[in-house]
């Protein structure tokens, strides 16, 4: 594989220096990425700065240069799936599928048709209203789904007119930083920056004085310090956090027709997945049941490299996630949780951990109350729905939930109850299609991504007024 090199005003660049990016098969360096500096960070805000009066100006070079971009990135899918595999984990068809998907975004937003402006009559007063491009946004984005939730706001910022310097998580930067090598052939000139750095670049990059705007998928933690920082400048946020979103099965539900998309729900992408199901609520009469559907789907998944093709969950994307749900589980089986599938980590130096299901576990214990962000999912007997959605309903977290019954109006009921941003009946916890607004309440995010109002997140209303000059 080439050096891995930033995008910075069309051009590659070098880093000031290196750091190591693990493969986390093996727990060992595949790759260096470049650390980029306090003043290379200056010359990619200056190249977006400059490029904003031009990109902004016209709608129709922005929609066939996105156009462009996406027949790229669908062209590069393969080679640039074996970099995402290499450093993310994730298997190598899902992650060619999350690059072929992300092209959708491009095509979504260069089509759509930009906020229309409005004209508001009053006797002798006429008001403009126009949507007009935030400025310049800087974007951070994580490990996870590196490219899929960066085209979430790639996508959107270009398409309103706005331009971007973006940073990509240094445990997966690598394929990031060939997506703006190879949309430099599509771009103008600082449209597009891709920087990429371990600390103190986050920080430097929210704080500089040039972006009006911060885009960021990335934990609760991190949001709050982003937050923080963005309001010494007033900068705006469009924040997607984390969340621990619930499942709740009614009575009468049929367990061997739902566990395929309920396990999925749970463990795609090795449950790395911001609105993946992180805890099950099931009445008390079908939880042995359930318990046991779930074990037995569990113990069948084959956990492994994500380039062997018989591997259906890879590894954990860092050491540190894995530690962290390594502890979760442990703790819970302390306190008298029963480990009905897995609960342990694999042999090897990756990061592998097993496909696990908690039994004898009640609100209350961190693996039911925390994000475990990872596979090993908590399932709750219940005996009262209204009480289970007080429970549910009590907690920081807000990003999504869903409700699975025969009876959908049932379900729709329970669902309309949860204090959550996106609510599911009957339908696994998958990310949403381009058009489709996501964003979580309480502590999961500020601000919505995807669909019309994704777009409007990187405007800014301005009214012009026009007064009749008496005559």
């Amino acid at each position: 594989m080439a050096d891995a090199v930033m995008t910075i005003d069309g051009r590659s660049v070098a880093g000031t220096s290196e750091f190591d990016v693990l493969n986390p098969a093996e727990g060992t360096p595949m790759g260096v990425a470049p650390q980029c500096s306090a003043e290379q960070l200056d010359s990619a805000m200056l190249a977006a700065d400059r490029a904003l009066g031009t990109w902004s100006s016209d709608h129709e070079v922005r929609q066939k240069a996105l156009h462009h971009a996406a027949d790229l990135l669908r062209s590069a899918a393969p080679e640039l799936g074996a970099i995402l595999t290499k450093e993310q984990g994730g298997p190598l068809p899902m992650s060619v599928g999350q690059l072929i998907g992300s092209s959708s975004w491009l095509d979504y937003y260069a089509d759509l048709t930009q906020p229309h402006s409005e004209v508001l009559h009053h006797p002798g007063r006429t008001f403009e209203i126009t949507h007009r491009p935030v400025g310049v946004v800087a974007a951070i984005t994580p490990w996870n789904a590196p490219i899929l939730l960066a085209m979430w706001k790639i996508a959107p910022a270009l398409a309103a007119g706005a331009t971007m310097v973006l940073k990509p998580s240094p445990h997966t930067p690598l394929t990031t930083l060939a997506l703006g090598q190879l949309f430099a052939e599509a771009l103008p000139p600082g449209v597009f920056n891709v920087v990429s750095g371990q600390e103190p670049l986050g920080k430097q990059l929210v704080e500089h004085r040039t972006p009006r705007k911060i885009a960021l998928t990335g934990s609760i933690g991190t949001g709050k310090a982003v937050a923080a920082a963005a309001a010494a400048d007033l900068k705006r946020v469009t924040l997607e956090l984390g969340g621990n979103d619930a499942a709740i099965l009614l009575d009468g539900v049929d367990i061997d027709v739902l566990i395929e998309p309920l396990f999925w729900s749970a463990f795609i992408n090795a449950g790395q997945i911001c609105e993946a199901t992180k805890r099950v609520y099931v009445p008390r009469r079908l939880y042995p049941q359930l318990l046991e559907a779930l074990s037995e789907r569990a113990r069948s998944i084959r956990v492994g490299d994500g380039f062997d093709p018989n591997v259906q969950m890879g590894p954990l994307t860092t050491d540190f996630q894995r530690d962290h749900v390594d502890a979760l589980v442990r703790e819970a089986k302390a306190q008298g949780a029963t480990i009905a599938a897995g609960g342990h980590r694999l042999p090897g130096n990756g990061y592998f951990f097993e496909p696990t299901i908690i039994g004898d576990v009640q609100d209350g214990a961190r693996i039911v109350d925390d994000e475990q962000f990872g596979p090993a999912l908590p399932v709750i007997a219940y005996d009262d729905i209204d009480e289970t959605v007080r429970r549910i309903n009590d907690s920081p977290y807000g990003l999504g939930a869903s409700v699975w019954s025969h009876d959908v109006e049932a379900a729709r009921s329970v669902a309309d109850r949860l204090d959550s941003g996106h609510v599911k009946v009957n339908a696994a916890h998958l990310p949403p299609p381009s058009d489709v607004p996501f964003g979580g309440v309480k502590w999961s995010g500020i601000g919505i991504e995807n669909g019309v109002e994704g777009l409007r997140e990187y405007t800014e209303i301005r009214v012009m007024e026009i007064g009749e000059i008496p005559v």
